[in-house]
């Protein structure tokens, strides 16, 4: 056989994408290689949610222009959201690459591939989306399968290429998800994580469905196992939403909501539909009906304009909502956003990382003090992985809890997939220790 290596940047959805490339490749013949240089197709699964990710898939392509010129026969994709935004402009810019596939046509790799195999050079890039098959996904081995339910973005955040290289919202088909999920429990995965851009979104553009009744659907299904969904917009989250979290045992008490900035000016000028109160009222709302919720955020350092004292508003703001983690970036102007094009705003380069090492500090101490509030507590713990020795000689094997905190659990035995209670002993910044009951 064939075989394929994909390099994966970026979300949990292009990491969903790569597992479907992999399945289809495997009926034409295509095996998944870990070495990229035993590979005869090479495909780079990028990302463009900032400069950085761009610059990184040129540079590994650019390495594998050269491996080509040693190897003629070498097949090279561009894939994922900088091939959809670029398009044709990518093969004048590495003329060694044979085929261009936007997000919006994945699923017609298979026919695309046929085309290069034969000689062809193809951009499939359009913006009307290629209708989704059964298709066979090659999961990569762990607890948690990934299962993408939407796609897509409508909310035009000035700061944010998501609409421009997915597209606009929609559903996948409910019939399509339920046979994945079922699929992935079959196959012995104990954690379902639902994604979305705008997850909260699902079904709004199909007659009688939304995310409660499809969260109802998979709980219904048999056996021990978890729900998770991702990514929360803030005013999406309602109260049949947060009912339904209540209701079903199997969904996990955990809400990610990108809140991007603490400051209203500036939450105004990013184009997000809520200010400081609104978002407040929502964690409350949320944490007074579900007490032991965990609560995540995104935090942008550095938009263009940004002033320190709205800087420090963020701050004030983490501290204030009690976040249990934030994820934090520097600020990236990307092409065809509305804040790309307020150059004489942009904040200088080393006033961005300083505010966004402040942010990361200020991350750090919110983690710790979310996870001191554990300790002592007894909870149920999902393994995903044998550790093996740790620093201080002993075997430790690491796993989850419902509202998402990470633990670490001196044991000798692998008993990944296992549910097991546990006792937290410790509280590290970005780990619980534990102890088996």
């Amino acid at each position: 056989m064939k075989k394929v290596y994909i390099e994966t940047m970026g979300c949990q959805m292009n990491k969903s994408d790569a597992e479907r490339m992999y399945g289809m490749l495997e009926h034409l013949g295509y095996t998944q290689t870990e070495e990229p240089k035993q590979a005869d197709m090479l495909i780079i699964n990028t990302c463009s949610i900032r400069q950085l990710s761009e610059d990184k898939a040129y540079s590994a392509i650019g390495v594998w222009g050269k491996w080509k010129k040693k190897n003629p026969d070498l097949k090279i994709v561009f894939a994922g959201c900088v091939a959809q935004q670029k398009g044709q402009e990518l093969f004048r810019r590495a003329p060694y690459v044979d085929l261009v596939l936007g997000t919006q046509r994945l699923y017609e790799l298979p026919e695309l591939v046929k085309k290069i195999e034969a000689g062809e050079r193809v951009v499939s890039c359009e913006e009307k989306p290629y209708e989704e098959s059964d298709i066979q996904i090659n999961r990569i081995k762990s607890i948690n399968a990934w299962v993408p339910i939407m796609e897509g973005c409508n909310n035009f955040c000035t700061y944010c290429i998501v609409p421009y290289t997915r597209g606009r919202e929609r559903s996948r088909k409910p019939e399509l998800i339920l046979a994945e999920v079922k699929k992935a429990l079959a196959e012995g995965f104990k954690e379902i994580t639902l994604l979305g851009q705008n997850v909260d979104s699902y079904g709004k553009d199909l007659e009688g469905w939304n995310l409660s009744r499809l969260l109802k659907e998979i709980n219904a299904l048999e056996g021990k196992f978890r729900i998770r969904f991702v990514t929360s917009y803030p005013t999406d989250i309602t109260d049949e939403l947060i009912d339904t979290v209540i209701e079903l045992d199997k969904v996990c008490e955990y809400f990610h909501i990108p809140m991007q900035s603490g400051d209203d000016y500036v939450l105004k000028k990013m184009n997000r539909r809520y200010d400081f109160s609104t978002y407040k009222k929502i964690c409350e709302h949320i944490r007074t009906r579900i007490p032991d919720v965990t609560i995540t955020s995104d935090f942008i350092a550095g938009f263009p304009g940004e002033t320190e004292e709205q800087f420090e508003n963020t701050l004030k703001a983490m501290t204030e909502l009690e976040l249990d983690y934030s994820n934090t970036a520097a600020y990236s102007p990307r092409e065809k956003t509305v804040a790309a094009k307020w150059v004489d705003l942009y904040i200088p380069e080393n006033v961005k990382n300083e505010r966004l090492a402040r942010l990361n500090e200020h991350n750090r101490k919110c983690c710790l003090a979310s996870n001191k509030k554990y300790v002592g507590r007894e909870m149920e713990v999902l393994i995903e992985k044998f550790e093996g020795v740790n620093e201080r000689g002993k075997n430790v094997i690491t796993g989850r809890t419902r509202n998402n905190k990470i633990v670490h659990i001196p044991y000798d035995k692998d008993i990944t997939g296992e549910f097991v209670n546990v006792k937290i002993t410790n509280a590290r910044t970005w780990y619980l220790n534990g102890e088996l009951i």
